[in-house]
């Protein structure tokens, strides 16, 4: 009898929190760019958490940018962005995309103990110590 392959998958040992309905779109793979104010240095296997819970996982494999709002229309199949939304996340500055790849969506959400306060990243090492329930 095989294994199931989420039996044996190590959770990754960061996660991104994402709002909703962004994260969904993420590990389900329709949102392939997320969009951030600086880029980043990240790259590999992140975790996806939205309302306290890690929902799936991607890659992150690159960064593409500085994007103005007009670049970013010929993206919006990449980003998902509604451009209201989005001019006014930016403030007027550029924005970047976060390339990601191989997503995956968890069959069941493992809830991720959050610290108080504004955070982009969660440390997710004591639950990466495990494999997925």
């Amino acid at each position: 009898m095989r294994k199931d392959r989420t039996q044996e998958r190590r959770l990754p040992r960061r996660g991104l929190i994402v709002r909703e309905p962004y994260a969904t779109w993420i590990v389900e793979g329709v949102k392939t760019w997320e969009l951030r104010k600086h880029p980043t240095r990240v790259r590999g296997p992140i975790g996806i958490v939205t309302g306290g819970r890690l929902i799936g996982q991607v890659s992150i494999t690159g960064v593409r940018g500085p994007f103005g709002l007009q670049e970013l229309e010929s993206f919006q199949h990449l980003h998902r962005g509604d451009p209201e939304f989005l001019r006014r996340y930016a403030g007027g500055r550029p924005l970047w995309a976060w390339v990601l790849e191989d997503p995956e969506a968890y069959p069941r959400p493992i809830p991720v103990p959050l610290r108080p306060g504004r955070m982009l990243w969660v440390d997710l090492s004591g639950l990466a110590d495990q494999t997925e329930p």
